[in-house]
């Protein structure tokens, strides 16, 4: 998505919950992609904002912030773009996006902003609510005092976005957009201004223009930031990064004292103009939102309404997927079956139908589940209900060693505890970020939604409680609350190993009540199921195919005489045709490399209620959790591998990983999938640290790899553990 070099860029920029990712989508429907930001694990999304005319930009939806004076790492990207005239993202033109229901909060970074001196139109979002609380903005007046284009919109229903668009085109055709000047790597605008709205002091005159001389930074205000920001803006040489900090200590520049300042002053500054321009109705003390935070953040209803919105998610889990679910595993038996019977036999079509296919079904058949997943907490978020979950467990979480901003990345690693993990940046507190890094990982993920319902919907009957609850929704649910149980636990545990005094505080907006904007919540839940299904697709790919050509192969003559073992066992059991087929694959699965490989650690998961094929499932899922089911899937379908084309065509056709599984048996005729292994496997996933990306982030968020092991090792003595427990207690 990378424009022609010519091509307006915009940035969207504004404090966060202004609605910015919703007016994001109302400008970009699917014409955008989710990325990271050159050298930082941040997400970036950029997307195309198609104007009247037909030409195009490139719109990204830079992280929300409060100022220019970040206290997170993601806000920190809004710094450094804006800091870096050369940067692949400095704007054209700041689409500021401000709650028109809050707006004076919102002008601090809005004049920082015009003080740096960018192009700026200012969206007034949330006018509609705006209006409904009685709320009038004088949009001339504001437009007037503040030297900007004004619209007011709403990200929620689309009214006058389009409006917004003809107003961004119409300042990008009055700028030289894309031209740079070969001596000046400013953005050469016809409006021009410098300190609007705040008056440096004499040492920061001294300091900006000391700045601007050795540096070639135009911009007086840029310049400031330069000098208060040195240290940790990456896109400054050593060279550059020595030269500010001689400035800053020759001319005792203290950064914090005039960060305060400054703040200070702007405020003094807009105050009068947002009074003069903005006219509120007389104050309410009791509004619709403060009576329904009554009751979901009440201290005793709160926490037992919130775990009964959870099992009703979980039910809908379940009950909303089994016509999608038999749909997509009908489907694939008949693409298995078509290409059975049309492609001449042989390793390649064995290889696509045996292993890719296989596989790739193994994990396609839970996107429904999936999908609702992030659809029921999308709308969740939409309508402002899980931002009070924050608040009413924050008392709850400091006993654990955490904070309110912990509940941020545990609820976020129900999705996928990479992004959760880095979501930590924002708590403060070393202590308290590095325990919720640590416990994140036991928070039940998507990957492990596979695993788990495969195995409940093996072992657990469809029967309901009091007419609607299902049981295997109570065995679903309770894999997560052993996981929230365990985080807790560990947490408690590293509180009093640590024993930090260091102190924080929790400062959360908590937003009004208000319907979910559908297309927002439809494009959010594409966006994380696609990049689940191009995530774990890959991977399923790759072991897929490996696992084929493992199950396939093996050393020396081992397959040959297999074989022969096989054929001759099979003439004295008298076996027929079909049977005997089964019995030689059986053998030469056991006598590949897998085999041998499972066999192997055998003897160590067998007091789990494991045989070599869980075992070698187990090890490829390190890879990722999803990729358990994918290899059973593979493995299970070997079984007739060499049998008649039709026989196979046929059972590919009606057989499922789950029936597949109901039948595997060990040597001594037991069943391999009993409750007892169900639910020792359930715990074992629900508990183990299996996934490469997840301990390669924490690596990185801690900067050591001691974190990663010790974090790798508790998990898997407590998977273990626990799995050996509950096998022996169903026995």
């Amino acid at each position: 998505m990378n424009p022609d070099p010519i091509s307006p860029k915009i940035a969207l920029i504004g404090n966060p919950n202004s609605g910015k990712s919703t007016v994001f989508n109302q400008l970009t429907g699917l014409r955008q992609k989710t990325g990271n930001f050159p050298g930082v694990t941040v997400d970036s999304k950029e997307g195309r904002l198609r104007f009247p005319s037909g030409q195009e930009a490139m719109l990204v939806d830079l992280p929300g912030t409060y100022s220019l004076y970040p206290t997170s790492s993601d806000e920190k990207i809004v710094a450094e773009v804006l800091g870096n005239p050369q940067d692949k993202y400095f704007p054209d033109v700041v689409l500021y996006v401000a709650d028109a229901t809050h707006l004076e909060k919102h002008f601090l970074l809005l004049t920082q902003l015009l003080d740096l001196g960018l192009p700026v139109i200012l969206a007034l979002n949330m006018s509609d609510l705006a209006a409904q609380s009685n709320i009038k903005v004088n949009v001339p007046k504001l437009s007037e005092r503040l030297g900007i284009p004004i619209v007011s919109i709403s990200g929620r229903t689309g009214d006058n976005i389009q409006k917004l668009i003809g107003e961004t085109e119409k300042l990008v055709r009055s700028l030289k957009v894309g031209v740079r000047s070969s001596n000046s790597p400013e953005l050469q605008t016809s409006n021009f201004k410098l300190q609007t709205f705040y008056t440096f002091s004499e040492t920061e005159k001294q300091v900006a223009e000391a700045v601007r001389l050795n540096l070639e930074t135009h911009n007086s205000y840029r310049a400031l930031l330069l000098a208060h920001h040195h240290t940790w803006l990456k896109f400054l040489s050593v060279s550059e990064r020595d030269t500010l900090a001689a400035i800053v200590q020759t001319k005792n520049f203290q950064s914090l004292r005039s960060q305060v300042d400054e703040t200070l002053d702007r405020y003094d500054r807009f105050t009068p103009i947002v009074q003069e321009a903005v006219q509120h109705p007389p104050a309410f003390p009791d509004t619709p939102t403060d009576r329904i935070d009554a009751v979901l953040t009440h201290r005793f209803a709160g926490p037992f309404i919130f775990f009964a919105v959870m099992l009703l998610l979980f039910q809908a889990i379940f009950d909303w997927s089994d016509y999608p679910m038999g749909m997509i595993e009908t489907g694939f038996g008949i693409l298995n079956d078509w290409i059975k019977t049309t492609f001449p036999a042989g390793w390649a079509t064995d290889l696509l139908t045996d292993g890719i296919l296989t596989g790739l079904s193994g994990i396609m058949v839970f996107v429904p589940q999936i999908a609702i997943l992030f659809l029921l907490i999308s709308i969740l978020e939409e309508v402002g209900y899980m931002a009070r979950v924050v608040f009413m467990f924050d008392k709850t979480m400091r006993r654990f060693g955490m904070n309110g901003r912990s509940v941020v990345s545990l609820i976020s690693g129900g999705a996928c505890a990479v992004p959760a993990i880095m979501s930590t940046r924002t708590i403060g507190n070393w202590q308290e970020r590095l325990i919720t890094i640590m416990v994140t990982p036991f928070i039940s993920c998507s990957a492990r939604i596979p695993v788990y319902l495969v195995l409940i919907g093996l072992a657990v009957p469809s029967v309901k409680f009091w007419g609607f609850l299902n049981a295997r929704t109570l065995v679903f649910g309770g894999m997560y609350a052993l996981g929230i149980l365990a985080a807790f636990l560990s947490g408690w545990a590293m509180k009093k190993w640590l024993r930090s005094r260091e102190r924080s505080y929790l400062a959360i907006e908590l937003p009004v009540y208000r319907m979910p904007h559908w297309k927002n919540v439809w494009l959010t839940m594409w966006e994380k199921t696609l990049s689940f299904i191009v995530g774990a697709g890959k991977i399923i790919l790759y072991v897929s195919i490996g696992l084929w050509a493992l199950s396939r192969f093996g050393p020396g003559d081992s397959m040959k005489e297999a074989k022969q073992s096989a054929q001759q066992e099979a003439g004295t059991l008298q076996l027929d045709s079909t049977r005997t087929n089964d019995l030689i694959a059986q053998r030469q699965l056991e006598a590949s490399f897998a085999g041998r490989t499972g066999h192997f650690i055998e003897p160590v998961i067998r007091p789990l209620g494991y045989d070599w094929k869980i075992g070698i499932a187990l090890l490829t899922s390190f890879a990722a959790r999803e990729v358990f089911t994918g290899t059973l899937a593979v493995l299970y379908n070997i079984g007739s591998a060499e049998g008649d084309i039709n026989n196979r065509a046929e059972n590919a056709a009606k057989a499922t990983l789950r029936e597949n599984m109901k039948t595997e048996k060990f040597d001594n005729g037991q069943p391999v999938y009993t409750l007892a292994t169900a639910l020792s496997l359930l715990v074992f996933y629900a508990l183990a640290m299996q996934c490469f990306s997840t301990l390669a982030t924490v690596r990185r968020e801690t900067g050591s790899w001691r974190w990663a092991a010790l974090q790798f090792a508790v998990m898997s003595g407590m998977a273990y553990g626990g799995a050996w427990v509950v096998y022996r207690l169903f026995s």
